[in-house]
């Protein structure tokens, strides 16, 4: 329950200061916003935090399969395998340019 008052707390106030400050303080916000999103160092850390993400949920499907796999119905494990089977590790289905 605090997690929603705090959220709809935060989407009013929200609300009240964008209705306040106008369509060109939005305008102005979205350009920085853009800016900072188009900067090549934080185009890098993104990237990089998504292949480490990706890496990371490969070890952790890993470790799970090892410990439930067998407890599993024959063909969750089936689509499992295939799954792995057609992924290659060059496969890049996030939109990162692996720069």
């Amino acid at each position: 329950m605090r997690y929603r008052l705090t959220f709809l707390t935060g989407a009013i106030v929200g609300y009240v200061l964008g209705t306040r400050a106008g369509r060109e303080r939005y305008e102005q916000l979205r350009k920085a916003a853009q800016r900072v999103a188009q900067n090549p160092a934080v185009r890098n850390t993104a990237e990089s935090a998504a292949q480490n993400g990706r890496a990371a949920a490969a070890k952790a499907a890993g470790v799970v399969g090892a410990k439930v796999g067998d407890r599993l119905p024959g063909s969750v494990t089936e689509r499992m395998r295939s799954l792995r089977e057609q992924r290659t590790p060059a496969d890049d289905d996030w939109g990162t340019s692996n720069t």
